[in-house]
């Protein structure tokens, strides 16, 4: 069976086998209307009770969508803007939006203090976000420290679930990341409190445990009456170097935000490619561009015409483009988008004393 771990970070190669294992719906882009860029391209690839959600939009009832902030350094990447991207397109389809700062799990599973949690969250990660597209007059944010319900809930959930059975989905037993599961938990279904409506959860595959757990502590609170816990998964942006999923741990190959661009367009110009050996070769064969981490970045990330997407991959798969024009047409994207996320980021920085937090 394939592993999967939230607190790991493997790229997964095969989505249809992670879809058997664990008994994910595989997306039908169909079901939702005016579907975004990773929606459209297959990098939302799975979910759980989207057809609920689904509903939901189409006959305009309420449903929430919940996210979370991990502050444990002072950037992010390309992967949290998956994240975003998502969460705004249900904010857009009449979802109401809960943005959770994860300063009680920063500090069970990074040792990072709540102080410093605080200050990074306001400083930088809530206006990162908000500069990558959520809108903040229609989000509701809060820390989870500052959130009693949710740490009750966490604390009420534990009596659910047994040793073993923690076990079996993760793997191990570490309080802290027991602890960080069931406030996790607390954390998605924290909105039907204030009112039972269904919710949905965008994540990585990593987070998919989490969803497992919160949905099995449903089935045992029934007493609770709450609502389905839906969820949507998007596929890893790989590294650079098309070994692990793109994180910060591996810097060399991940792209961060903010970054110096300069940088940026040197780790596109060492990253793996899908060109051939020789020019000969490559204009003869074309390229192999499922191997082209260059390309899945553009297709991820930076190119939101399918239109453009689609010349792109056929000048390049006939071996008309080479790697060398590729990579130009991703720093220059990759220049474009850093210098209007650094202008928006000023901006959002501006924003979040006006906003309202949840206690």
């Amino acid at each position: 069976m394939t592993k999967i771990d939230p607190w790991g970070s493997v790229l997964v190669n095969d989505y249809s086998k992670l879809i058997e294992d664990f008994g994910i719906e595989e997306f039908n882009v169909k079901l939702f209307p005016n579907p975004n860029r990773m929606m459209r391209r297959g990098v939302v690839y799975g979910g759980r009770d989207l057809k609920i959600i689904a509903q939901c939009i189409k006959e305009k009832k309420p449903f929430y969508v919940l996210s979370g902030i991990m502050p444990s350094g002072d950037k992010i990447h390309f992967g949290n803007k998956q994240v975003v991207e998502n969460v705004r397109y249900f904010q857009d389809h009449g979802a109401e939006a809960y943005m959770l700062v994860a300063d009680l799990e920063a500090a069970a599973t990074r040792g990072i203090s709540l102080e410093e949690a605080r200050k990074r969250a306001l400083d930088f990660h809530i206006p990162a976000f908000i500069a990558l597209g959520l809108d903040p007059k229609k989000t509701k944010f809060y820390f989870q420290s500052e959130n009693k319900d949710v740490t009750t809930l966490a604390v009420l959930f534990s009596k659910k679930v047994t040793a073993n059975e923690f076990k079996a989905i993760y793997g191990s037993l570490e309080p802290g990341r027991i602890m960080a599961a069931f406030t996790q938990c607390g954390d998605m279904l924290f909105p039907q409190l204030k009112k039972r409506v269904p919710g949905i959860i965008p994540v990585g595959p990593d987070q998919d445990p989490h969803i497992r757990l919160c949905r099995d502590i449903i089935s045992r609170s029934k007493e609770m009456k709450f609502m389905p816990l839906a969820s949507v998964y998007h596929k890893f942006t790989p590294a650079l170097n098309g070994e692990l999923k793109m994180s910060k741990s591996h810097p060399e190959s991940c792209v961060e935000l903010p970054e110096d661009i300069k940088l940026v367009c040197k780790k596109i110009n060492r990253a793996l490619t899908g060109g051939r050996e020789t020019l000969e070769e490559h204009r003869k064969k074309g390229a192999i561009v499922e191997k082209d981490m260059v390309f899945e970045l553009l297709k991820f990330h930076l190119v939101e015409s399918d239109d453009e997407l689609n010349r792109i991959y056929t000048e390049y798969k006939s071996g008309r483009m080479t790697s060398g024009e590729l990579k130009e047409i991703a720093c220059k994207k990759m220049t474009e988008f850093m210098n209007d996320f650094n202008s928006k980021l000023e901006r959002a920085r501006k924003e979040v004393n006006g906003l309202e937090f949840i206690r």
